[in-house]
């Protein structure tokens, strides 16, 4: 299914039609290239939804509503550890995932690893280093409309634990060798394995798409 969708040319076309349009809106002025550019973000739409049998609206909502210029999303997940053991949480549909998210407008890199572990797991945490930079569409799935950067930091755990939340339904630390049925979109076991890989390094250089 992973090999399938990244590899269907369909996709590619619809990504960089939509990323043709979005950034001749950002730019131009002349009302018949805006009249232009518009329809082209449509049938960017239109091919993504004749595909994948999403509604128009849905797939406009996700894949249209951006301004400026398209640059990637930015996702950032910590990798926490205690006794050689790695902590996931719980998703509300029953898989497990790195605790993180979308890296919020006003926040760093830094500042949103803390906070995104605090209100998924109810630790407190210090970014330490950078295990990883990759790119969605060649490590994830399934693939987005969008391209994301999913980072991946290696984090201190200071103290703090687990509290009820809207977003995960529990926490817990695994063994390598007990890594539990995985939210592939936001990170695979390939992922959580190369965190291990980064804890037990004694020096370790930042892997990136």
């Amino acid at each position: 299914m992973k090999e399938n969708l990244l590899t269907e040319p369909w996709l590619s076309w619809a990504i960089e039609l939509q990323s043709i349009a979005q950034n001749g809106l950002a730019y131009c002025q002349n009302i018949y290239d805006i009249e232009r550019y518009d329809r082209l973000r449509d049938l960017s739409a239109e091919m993504l939804s004749y595909k994948t049998a999403l509604p128009i609206e849905t797939v406009k909502s996700l894949f249209c509503n951006e301004q400026g210029y398209q640059t990637p999303k930015i996702d950032s997940r910590a990798a926490i550890f205690k006794d050689d053991k790695i902590l996931l949480v719980q998703e509300n549909d029953g898989q497990w995932s790195l605790p993180g998210g979308w890296v919020d407008v006003l926040e760093t890199l830094y500042s949103n690893t803390i906070k995104e572990v605090k209100e998924e797991a109810g630790l407190d945490v210090k970014p330490q280093f950078l295990i990883a930079i990759h790119e969605q569409h060649k490590r994830n799935y399934p693939a987005f409309a969008h391209r994301v950067l999913k980072t991946f930091v290696m984090c201190e755990l200071l103290g703090g634990e687990f509290q009820p939340n809207s977003e995960t339904l529990q926490s817990a630390y695994f063994d390598i060798d007990e890594i539990p049925n995985m939210h592939n979109e936001k990170n695979t076991k390939e992922q959580v394995l190369l965190c291990f890989q980064a804890h037990r390094a004694t020096h370790w250089v930042t892997e990136f798409d």
